[in-house]
């Protein structure tokens, strides 16, 4: 028996309660429900005050260190920000810039994003795929985005929604399990 797949979800939220949250933990779930897997949830509406005001990772209390080695360390990664001026928001660039550059490479990353309409659904392609290439993380081809349409209240209450979130966490498995297996130091060149 192979061991649980270390999911680690980030919320870039500066909301609670939040849409976004709601988005990134029904992926996790449709993710959960396909495979066995550990979830654990970052949200920077808790680790945000600790974050904000620092200059440089040594900076960081041992609490949110914890957190950015679990980005580090995860076999997949969920990322969502909300819309937040045309890009996700300053506090979820902030704690992605503390992340090694080259602790990411080869990742399985599913993007997802949340705004007020279809119009802003563009953030996935022009924002984050291009954050998380930096890192040379391998963001899978189906990002999920959500608009206020899609929810009642802070619930998905969207069967297309809902239908691409299943179809993200299945294309999704196949490369956590190949990225999961391979030798690290392959990872980096």
């Amino acid at each position: 028996m192979t061991a649980a797949y270390r999911v680690v979800a980030v919320s870039g939220s500066l909301h609670e309660p939040s849409k976004t949250t709601a988005l990134v933990r029904a992926i996790a779930a449709a993710v959960a429900e396909r495979a066995e897997v550990y979830v654990q949830l970052i949200e920077l509406t808790d680790i945000g005050p600790e974050l904000a005001g620092a200059l440089r990772r040594d900076h960081l209390p041992e609490r949110v260190e914890e957190q950015l080695r679990a980005i580090e360390t995860a076999d997949l990664l969920i990322v969502g920000s909300p819309v937040y001026r045309a890009s996700f928001t300053g506090l979820f660039k902030h704690l992605f810039d503390f992340v090694g550059q080259y602790e990411l490479v080869g990742k399985p990353v599913l993007l997802a994003a949340t705004g007020g309409g279809e119009r802003h659904a563009l953030i996935i392609e022009h924002q984050l795929r291009p954050l998380f290439a930096f890192f040379q993380a391998l963001t899978l081809p189906l990002g999920v985005y959500a608009s206020d349409t899609d929810f009642d209240g802070y619930e998905i209450a969207s069967d297309v929604l809902r239908s691409r979130i299943a179809l993200a966490a299945e294309r999704a498995l196949p490369l956590v399990g190949y990225a999961a297996t391979r030798p690290v130091d392959l990872l980096v060149g």
